[in-house]
């Protein structure tokens, strides 16, 4: 795996922020992540530090005050020298249901006007890749989701609405995405995926990881209510799909 220029700056009281060169490439995330796991498992104490890695940067957060910065940095460095003595972390490739009628896909007829295809087109290239998680922020388990096809690829709405449904899947500029939550957004919206991705109540709050990837399937308006009761009372089984570590 590649070594890329670094730079390492305190970032507030309680932070350090760790940047990679400035370009969205699966080999600089594969890189953030696998030095991010070396940080948590050979570094790190645990409890002492919350690591976000999102598209071409790694944050630590430390949960009291920081050590002597100076110090911390030159061990960043000597440490991500070392980081590919460390195996990546396990990643997934998840199925994700999608209903495209145009009750829940409220912008989808006019995607499909101002790019110049058809509504099956639209979904068809929606559902035909994976896109791999960049990045989670904006609302808690908000997915940024890269590997959009050029030929879907519109702009963020000019009026953005206040209420955006939960489970309301978008597209925006290069990316696409998931509303985990009712929240104001001006993504372009296609669809509504009824299975949850964010859940405050579980361990494990947000199932799918930076790193992983998602791929959709579309259902029909009736598969859609079945899957949100099987959510609701969690007997939903999810599709994933190990992925090859060496990616």
């Amino acid at each position: 795996m590649n070594r890329y220029p670094i730079s390492i700056q305190a970032f507030g009281e309680q932070a350090i922020l760790i940047e990679w060169p400035e370009k969205v490439e699966e080999a600089i995330l594969d890189d953030i992540l696998q030095f991010s796991n070396h940080l948590k498992k050979k570094c790190l104490e645990p409890d002492q530090w919350e690591l976000l890695p999102a598209y071409n940067s790694l944050t630590l957060i430390g949960r009291h005050e920081l050590p002597d910065f100076g110090k911390m940095k030159r061990d960043l460095k000597m440490w991500y020298s070392e980081a590919t003595k460390t195996r990546m972390p396990a990643r997934y490739l998840w199925k994700l249901p999608v209903c495209y009628d145009t009750e829940f896909g409220i912008d989808l007829l006019e995607v499909s006007e101002t790019l110049g295809k058809s509504v099956w087109e639209v979904i068809d290239l929606h559902t035909r890749h994976p896109y791999t998680v960049y990045g989670i922020g904006f609302l808690p388990g908000f997915m940024y989701l890269g590997g959009l096809p050029p030929e879907l690829e519109v702009p963020r709405k000019a009026q953005p609405r206040l209420k955006v449904p939960s489970g309301s899947v978008g597209l925006a500029g290069k990316q696409t995405g998931i509303y985990p939550q009712e929240s104001p957004g001006g993504w372009n919206i296609i669809g509504n995926c009824p299975i949850p991705i964010f859940d405050a109540g579980k361990e494990d709050p947000c199932f799918i990881k930076v790193g992983d990837q998602v791929q959709f399937y579309g259902i029909n308006h009736k598969e859609h209510e079945l899957h949100t009761i099987q959510a609701q009372v969690g007997i939903y089984a999810m599709e994933k799909v190990k992925l090859d570590a060496k990616r």
